[in-house]
């Protein structure tokens, strides 16, 4: 009941006037290229998740879980520093995007990025893992891009798409605000939601190369998985169950990588050397 509202909202406002085939990113070196369908606009995508960003925000200072560690937070602006300028290559827009980034105190390993560049990155990432810059980098540059790609706002799309499929139109009357009401599917489809097999290679895709082009080594992206890989068990982390690895990935990991070394050696070179520390 609650999606046939949510849809019906949307109709009413326009907000799903056609599907509408778009190309959210260039291909870069790692060649990513798929046309993408989209029912919702990305206007309303990026409001509703500036509004569940907000409250995200908002709960964890109310909790006095946000921001708690100075040095902690530093360092994942100086690596989200050098990424950003990166997303020219794949979104002339994006260097321009209002990113935001906060340090969230809590025992998940766990890390997101939110349509129109909202991330979080857990301390229990950066405490249980300890991963080198490199390996960080690679963990939030493949977070960068699902936002780049606008995973979310297709995941939305497709949610929204079943439900015309069931005939589930309508119109209602004094509707509220359409990004309030996405806010919830936007936090979700980003945050807890199981993302495709082929989003998670776009974003691995997109990731390694964004990193690479900072000075990170995009290498470090196999490890990281791995590692990861292995505190799994009953209670795996929740970054794994929300992108789940699997030998074809890492295979296509090692490869995509491998071809970026000589992007990463040259922005090394060009000055990006405090890569790895």
């Amino acid at each position: 009941m609650k999606r046939a509202v949510l849809l019906a909202l949307v109709l009413s406002a326009g907000g799903l006037a056609g599907c509408e085939t778009v190309d959210t990113t260039k291909p870069g070196v790692v060649g990513v290229d798929r046309n993408q369908r989209m029912l919702v606009s990305s206007e309303d995508i990026n409001k509703a998740a500036e509004q569940a960003y907000a409250q995200t925000i908002a709960d964890a200072q109310k909790k006095g879980v946000l921001d708690k560690d100075p040095a902690q937070v530093q360092r994942i602006k100086t690596i989200v520093g050098r990424l950003t300028p990166q997303t020219a290559v794949f979104r002339q827009d994006a260097p321009g995007w209002k990113w935001e980034t906060h340090v969230l105190t809590t025992d998940e390993i766990n890390a997101w990025c939110m349509p129109g560049g909202k991330i979080a990155v857990y301390t229990g990432l950066l405490e249980k893992l300890k991963p080198s810059d490199d390996e960080l980098a690679a963990v939030i540059g493949h977070e960068m891009a699902h936002a780049l790609r606008e995973h979310s706002r297709e995941q939305a799309s497709r949610q929204m798409g079943e439900q015309v499929a069931l005939g589930v139109v309508g119109a209602i009357a004094n509707v509220p605000n359409i990004a309030t009401q996405l806010a919830p599917m936007v936090f979700d489809v980003t945050v807890n939601l199981p993302h495709s097999r082929t989003d998670e290679s776009e974003a691995d895709r997109i990731g390694v190369e964004l990193a690479a082009r900072a000075g990170y080594d995009p290498r470090a992206a196999i490890a990281m998985w791995q590692r990861m890989e292995k505190l799994g068990g009953a209670q795996p982390p929740k970054l794994l169950a929300t992108h789940p690895p699997t030998a074809d990935r890492i295979k296509e990991l090692q490869a995509v990588s491998e071809k970026l070394v000589p992007v990463y050696e040259q922005a090394k070179a060009g000055g990006n050397s405090s890569a790895g520390k």
